[in-house]
């Protein structure tokens, strides 16, 4: 049945995935290469745009993404955008080098988990960002800026709205395109997105260059997506199956499952462009690769079988 459109709401949305890269580095086992490879085709196919690759990080700190070479020439046919995150120069000239058009970099809105993600502090790790922008936007590359803690910090406590303001001006300050905002632990609330939002559209950064990126921790992550909505973001990040976390915060969860967003979306009329039956076919394919159950209510929904 065709839902139109609520009221109120962006009349597509779209779905920023990051199962790939995001939901597959927390891994214990070895994931290969070549399932690495299918499962991005695999979610191409099922409809999805822009699909986060890998990371071109030292294999010491995420040994589940050292591929990241071999990975990427696998994906030439691949009908989607390919974003892909370097932590540092010598990442970009990884990424470059295999002709990478997407950028992504990592930064912290709170200088605990900047020093343990990033061993430096926040005014540091923005030094450090900024010749990988400045390089990445003039040979032509569309940048994003991740930025991690933006409601809560495992040790900090709470994060401050303006804190948080003051760090996202920073990044789009020094060139990147779009702004993710995380909920690295997921403690974020419907009213909490709302006010960060309004913070940031009064400081001058507008609801287009915004997107979301939203944990499960306390089942909010698809109140705080609505939320986001009706400010007028239409950037959701998630993770296929519900795959992921962060390996230097103990208490983050899985991201948000994107067959769970694609559910909701299409009950509000929402266009994803996303074949939601081909995407759960997808991670009931992935997990059985890595030998355990999607922890997406959708995929368990679709997928059982009586």
């Amino acid at each position: 049945m065709t839902v139109p459109a609520a009221a109120g709401l962006p009349a597509r949305v779209r779905i920023h995935e990051v199962g790939a890269r995001d939901g597959l580095q927390n891994e214990k086992s070895a994931v290969s290469t070549e399932v690495k490879a299918e499962f991005i085709h695999r979610l191409a196919a099922a409809g999805l745009t822009t699909i986060e690759a890998t990371s071109f990080v030292h294999p010491k700190w995420v040994p589940q993404l050292a591929d990241a070479e071999q990975l990427f020439p696998l994906l030439a046919d691949v009908g989607a955008q390919l974003p892909v995150l370097v932590p540092n120069e010598r990442g970009l000239d990884r990424a470059l080098a295999l002709g990478a058009t997407r950028i992504a970099v990592f930064g912290s809105a709170t200088e605990t988990f900047a020093a343990r993600n990033l061993n430096r502090t926040v005014a540091e790790s923005l030094a450090m960002f900024e010749p990988v922008v400045a390089r990445a936007k003039a040979g032509g590359a569309h940048v994003r800026g991740y930025l991690s803690m933006c409601f809560g910090d495992p040790w900090e406590g709470p994060v401050p709205v303006h804190q948080v303001v003051r760090v996202a001006k920073a990044l789009l300050d020094l060139g990147c395109d779009e702004l993710s905002l995380g909920d690295t632990i997921g403690v974020a609330t419907p009213g909490h997105v709302q006010a960060l939002l309004a913070e940031l559209n009064g400081a001058g950064v507008g609801t287009d260059r915004i997107g979301v990126h939203f944990h499960d921790t306390y089942g909010q992550a698809l109140a705080n997506t609505l939320a986001a909505l009706q400010h007028g973001v239409t950037t959701v990040d998630s993770s296929a199956g519900g795959l992921g976390g962060c390996p230097y915060a103990k208490s983050a969860t899985g991201n948000l499952a994107t067959e769970d967003l694609v559910w909701m979306l299409d009950g509000l009329g929402i266009e994803t462009g996303v074949d939601l039956a081909a995407l759960t076919a997808t991670s009931v394919w992935m997990a059985e690769r890595l030998g355990r159950p999607s922890p997406s209510r959708t995929v368990r929904a679709l997928s059982h079988k009586e």
